[in-house]
């Protein structure tokens, strides 16, 4: 990838600064993920692709000899399994430029973190009902104090 001090503006702008080879992949990773989430909105951030649904769910950069994919995958153990000849040191993940670049198995990782964030979102959507109740009910029981 071609280097400057500018950060690019979009996904469209980074893909850009990549060799044609490298960009071939890289839109075939956006393409992946655009299908299994045509709601999430890309971005740049940390100066690479990120895409969010509910909070930030994916992001892939070009390196000198590999993709690599963010954040790292839990959960999921047959997932977990498949990926481990591709994890990095901090749990990211390493697509090496000279192997076959693994669209299926990047299909499953985006589909994983896709529902782990919707149900992420969820349970502090029912988080924030119960505190809501509960400041509601405060507020009913202090007020029922006073009356008396």
């Amino acid at each position: 990838m071609k280097t400057n001090n500018e950060p690019p503006q979009s996904v469209d702008e980074y893909i850009a600064q990549c060799s044609p080879e490298v960009q071939t992949i890289l839109e075939k990773i956006r393409a992946i993920i655009r299908k299994a989430a045509p709601k999430a909105r890309e971005r740049i951030s940390y100066r690479m692709p990120a895409f969010s649904l509910e909070g930030d769910f994916v992001y892939f950069a070009a390196f000198k000899g590999h993709i690599g994919l963010f954040p790292p995958v839990r959960g999921d153990a047959q997932l977990m399994k498949d990926i481990a000849r591709y994890a990095g040191p901090k749990g990211n993940l390493r697509f090496p430029l000279d192997e076959r670049i693994p669209y299926g198995l990047i299909s499953r990782i985006v589909k994983a973190q896709v529902r782990e964030n919707l149900r992420r979102a969820e349970e502090r959507k029912t988080k924030t009902k119960r505190q809501t109740a509960r400041q509601k009910s405060s507020v009913k029981t202090r007020r029922v104090k006073k009356a008396d």
